[in-house]
């Protein structure tokens, strides 16, 4: 089986976002429109057309052309007579969006937008406006990008957490550059997770369904039977490059909630509770003297929000916010939707005991980053009795001692090896883990030791 993301072969098509260290005024937040209500009650008679429905819903989703620069290095025979210089081609790509404000914000595919030097936006009514790429998430194939336009046609969202299999949905958007395409089907399952997003470390809820689409429909809308928007087309499930009737839309709600974090910030801040977990089989159950059914904490980051609220290893995850937690993915996904500095409430299990406590969430920061590194390029350990020998830090001193500096770390004039953080943010160091945690957007500053004496550093980060 092969994952094909709805574009047309090789025209990927994204964009690198500009203006790097300009400072803008804040981004209008766009004004949506929401109904949150089932989509029916089961009582519905025989229905012979959706084309009053279908209508309104074509105006809001557009096409999106893309340019990219693709540069060939030459091989090395060539050079001799060529010189140095690479060769540059221009690739072109085709992808769709749904307009979700009436100011021109507009959703879309990470994968439509990536890499792209331009974009060119073409409504139904034949308008064409110069796309401007507010922000791209690769962990759930979101992007959001914006028109200069006003009083656009929106669509109204839909509460994806409703949806039943069997609800009928319609999928629209641009597919093999055809032209603007309607196609219907079902809801074929919920919550799938299909790895297509595995290199990135993605989040998948994918809600899975047999209406007909194929590349070029990336980023097109999946609405429901009143036309409210449900998810975003992102990827198709085939052994060839056709339809084979299963492809993949990321749900409106965890689409929504990354394109309000974009438009905000630019990114996407994501929840941290520092735990981790193991699915609790019928065996380890056994083995634990457990009876109970949900997630086991095998690991507690010292000083994360989970330590901090009470919770203990071996206790039982079973509800987040009312939502149940029967595996990793699950939990992982409730926590990264929720906002830094909320609060949760978390169902648990403690030695047959239910019980509830609030967890406020810290930011999850630097998912990518390798275990010692605590800034980019500035690595970092636990003061131990090897460390102290090494760098001759007091018994007094505890933290985390600076093991090494990269050359081009932003960092390399602020930080450097031998220096012991003792704070971050006025919290103690205690391992790498929780102290990223810590880290927040725009200015920071550490207690340090440095050089027989302790002194602060401010410095700024994601910024």
């Amino acid at each position: 089986m092969k994952f094909k993301p709805f574009r047309i072969s090789h025209l990927a098509v994204a964009v690198t976002l500009l203006l790097a260290g300009a400072k803008e005024a804040p981004a209008p937040k766009p004004t949506l429109k929401t109904d949150p209500s089932p989509v029916g009650d089961g009582k519905t008679g025989v229905v012979v057309s959706y084309a009053d429905v279908i209508e309104p819903v074509q105006k809001t989703v557009v096409s999106i052309y893309s340019k990219k620069t693709v540069r060939h290095r030459l091989p090395p025979y060539f050079r001799q007579f060529f010189g140095e210089q690479d060769r540059e081609s221009q690739e072109e790509g085709l992808g769709s969006g749904v307009i979700v404000s009436p100011n021109g914000y507009i959703l879309t595919n990470n994968h439509v937008v990536e890499g792209a030097d331009g974009l060119r936006v073409a409504l139904s009514d034949d308008r064409e406006f110069t796309g401007k790429i507010i922000g791209t998430d690769p962990k759930t194939d979101v992007a959001v990008i914006k028109i200069e336009a006003d009083n656009l046609p929106a669509i109204t969202l839909a509460d994806s957490d409703r949806l039943r299999v069997g609800d009928v949905v319609f999928a629209v958007g641009n597919p093999l550059a055809v032209g603007q395409t309607v196609t219907t089907g079902i809801v074929s399952a919920k919550g799938r997770k299909v790895h297509l997003l595995d290199d990135v470390q993605g989040y998948e809820d994918f809600i899975q369904t047999d209406a007909a689409i194929n590349m070029g429909n990336s980023g097109g809308a999946l609405v429901d039977a009143k036309g409210r928007l449900i998810g975003i087309n992102s990827a198709m499930m085939s052994t060839t490059n056709g339809n084979m009737g299963i492809g993949f839309a990321v749900p409106i709600n965890l689409a929504s909630s990354v394109m309000q974090s974009l438009i905000a910030t630019g990114t996407v801040a994501r929840g941290y509770m520092g735990i981790g977990v193991e699915h609790l089989t019928p065996e380890l159950a056994e083995a634990m003297g457990k009876d109970a059914k949900g997630m086991v904490i095998s690991k507690l980051e010292a000083g994360s929000p989970a330590a901090k609220a009470g919770l203990k290893l071996e206790d039982v995850i079973v509800a987040i916010n009312g939502k149940p937690v029967d595996s990793l993915d699950a939990l992982r996904l409730i926590i990264a939707q929720t906002p830094p500095g909320t609060k949760v409430k978390v169902k648990y299990l403690r030695e047959a005991k239910a019980a509830e406590l609030e967890v406020t969430l810290t930011k999850l920061v630097d998912a990518g980053a390798t275990p010692d590194e605590f800034l980019p390029g500035v690595s970092v350990a636990r003061v131990d009795d090897e460390q102290r020998r090494t760098y001759r830090v007091p018994d007094e001193v505890e933290g985390l001692v600076v093991t090494d500096v990269a050359e081009d770390s932003p960092y390399r004039e602020r930080f450097r090896s031998g220096m012991v953080i003792v704070q971050l943010n006025r919290v103690p160091t205690e391992d790498v883990a929780g102290t990223r945690a810590h880290l927040r957007p725009g200015q920071n500053f550490c207690l340090v030791w440095d050089r027989g004496g302790y002194r602060y550093i401010p410095f700024k980060y994601g910024d």
